[in-house]
């Protein structure tokens, strides 16, 4: 009977809490219907520039499902610093000249394979055999890139972001329950200076973290690293303001730590999907540009990976900035609400 009594009791105050039920309910459908779209979206197309080649070695690509763009050698580059294109092949005196982004290891693996085999059907199909032979140049990372290697620059941002916004949320969480934030707002001080003294306290730790989680992946785990390790520290920071100031705006909807990590699989799970993991259709691929890890994702990859420079990256560190400032001045805002005199 007690069993009996405590499991009811339980179950009423879940019936009672309509936000928690919602959570329990429609969260798991929310995530579940998201993936089923990115994945039956997902792009598949290799493109390929080609310099100099004949029309049947292009047919033969085409073949392949490579997708073909004929261009200059310059214009070929910038496709590859746009990430537009995989590679881009040119031909000269019997001899296939390959420059390939192996950035990513499946989709790099992918186009070879495939060049490859649109060089043998070509050359099966010639009069007089020749002998092709390919040499191919990593443009960006390397023939023996690790799969830890392609994603690395993506776990160090979603680490960051994920247990920032855990912490941070959740002890703000605790100021309001506990009456510590009630009873700042009865004084002088205003909401704007609560909100930045919080962020510069928990900011305080998000350095150290930031430092700890960084250098562990780039020196422990040797995952490749051909940019500025300052500029990875300045953007992991960055990631950290921001995952701090969104973790207390939405700490403002939560009313307990429960329903604070209950919020994660609206707030922090979709975001994964839009940080390269997948190649999205230009439809989804806009829906990433609304979101956070989406410009800690192309940083960290132009920094680590491609060994670009803050020019590079200016867009990405402007947006994070404007995030963190949006959520900020929302902060302010809400605490409105818990002034009572």
């Amino acid at each position: 009977m007690r069993i009996k009594a405590l499991a009811l009791r339980i179950l009423r105050q879940l019936i009672n809490d309509k936000r928690t039920l919602a959570l329990i309910l429609i969260a798991p459908l929310l995530v579940l219907t998201l993936i089923y779209f990115i994945l039956e979206t997902t792009v598949t197309d290799m493109k390929v520039g080609v310099v100099n080649a004949p029309q049947k070695y292009v047919e033969k690509l085409y073949e392949n499902n490579i997708t073909t763009v004929r261009c200059t050698e310059s214009e070929a580059m910038q496709l590859l610093e746009d990430e537009k294109a995989l590679a881009y092949v040119k031909m000269v005196s019997g001899k296939v000249y390959i420059n390939v982004d192996g950035s990513n290891t499946t989709k790099a693996n992918a186009v070879l394979s495939a060049m490859e085999q649109a060089k043998r059907s070509f050359n099966s199909q010639q009069q007089e055999r020749v002998d092709l032979k390919s040499e191919i140049n990593y443009v960006y990372g390397a023939s023996d890139l690790g799969m830890f290697d392609n994603f690395g620059s993506l776990f160090i941002g979603f680490l960051v972001f994920f247990f920032t916004f855990l912490i941070s949320g959740i002890s703000f969480l605790q100021e309001r329950t506990s009456g510590t934030l009630e009873k700042l707002l009865s004084t002088p001080i205003k909401r704007w200076e609560i909100v930045s003294g919080y962020i510069f306290g928990f900011g305080t730790v998000t350095v150290v973290q930031s430092a700890i989680i960084t250098f562990y992946v780039i020196y422990v785990l040797n995952v490749m690293m051909i940019g500025s390790i300052w500029l990875v520290m300045f953007v992991t920071l960055l990631t950290a303001m921001t995952a701090l100031s969104l973790g207390m705006l939405i700490s403002t909807a939560a009313s307990s730590e429960f329903q604070m990590i209950q919020f994660i699989p609206i707030i922090i799970v979709p975001q994964i999907f839009f940080t390269g993991l997948f190649d999205l259709s230009p439809e989804w691929a806009i829906v990433g540009k609304f979101m956070p890890l989406y410009y800690v994702a192309d940083a960290l990859d132009k920094i680590m990976i491609r060994g670009e420079g803050l020019a590079a990256i200016a867009l990405d560190i402007s947006l994070l900035l404007g995030l963190t400032l949006i959520f900020m001045v929302s902060n302010t805002m809400l605490l409105k609400r818990y002034r009572r005199i």
